[in-house]
């Protein structure tokens, strides 16, 4: 009986942390957030957040009977070395992405965002326990099938992203359900987050040093060196100066 109230406490707390992402904008923790007009998000803002996930998920540590078993709060079994392996593969991912909107790698100003590293770390961390951990590891004990679970945390994590809303980018997105499709596989394998954790934050860290943004590239065409791409004369063309009309006094 005193198990199924700490279980039930532990539910409660999972759902509050899917709530808490649900606000990551409203705190600067949100992938989408980048800096505008070199303003830099509210660091107390972000500390926050990572203060009250990291609270929360410590709590559930400590409340659950059995977080280990029934959340998959564990490394699990191997599941360093498939986190290794989803890491290359998300890093090659990352590679592709920028490759095929830039045509190379646009390395990020570290100075301008010191925080996008740190925010891509933790927000991922955070993601993988609430959403591949305890919010999987209770529709399992639920006695939903494992597949429909997957499928139902993925699409849970892609809402409360808010990486699907109008105007975001899309491709972020669809990142944002494979992400949760592979993690929740990998979880599921193993029987632990620790694969799904280097994958996520190995991809995301990669991201943001091949494309320079920390989760939501510009809407193609408005990026610096795009403008300034447009601008030049065709390649062959020779730019002739106007006339000086002083010089015809």
């Amino acid at each position: 009986m005193i198990d199924d109230v700490r279980a039930l406490v532990a539910l409660g707390l999972t759902l509050l942390l899917v709530m808490l992402r649900i606000e990551a904008d409203r705190f600067g923790a949100a992938e989408y957030d980048e800096p505008v007009s070199g303003q830099i998000p509210s660091r107390l803002r972000r500390l926050a957040w990572y203060a009250i996930g990291l609270g929360g998920v410590l709590a559930i540590l400590i409340v659950h009977p059995a977080p280990a078993r029934d959340l998959y709060l564990s490394t699990g079994d191997n599941g360093v070395l498939l986190g290794f392996v989803l890491a290359v593969i998300g890093g090659g991912l990352a590679i592709l992405m920028a490759w095929l909107r830039y045509r190379y790698l646009r390395l990020p100003d570290l100075s301008q965002y010191p925080g996008a590293l740190v925010n891509e770390v933790v927000t991922a961390v955070l993601d993988e326990i609430v959403f591949r951990g305890a919010f999987l590891g209770f529709l399992i004990v639920g006695g939903v099938d494992p597949t429909l679970a997957v499928l139902a945390e993925t699409a849970t994590y892609s809402l409360a992203t808010r990486l699907g809303a109008p105007g975001r980018n899309r491709s972020m997105f669809l990142l944002s359900l494979v992400i949760g499709l592979v993690g929740g596989w990998a979880t599921l394998v193993t029987g632990g987050i620790a694969a799904a954790i280097l994958g996520h934050g190995v991809t995301r860290v990669a991201i943001f040093l091949a494309t320079g943004h920390a989760g939501q590239p510009a809407p193609a065409g408005t990026e610096i060196e795009e403008v300034e791409r447009k601008r030049r004369a065709p390649e062959g063309w020779r730019v002739v100066a106007g006339r000086d009309p002083s010089r015809e006094r």
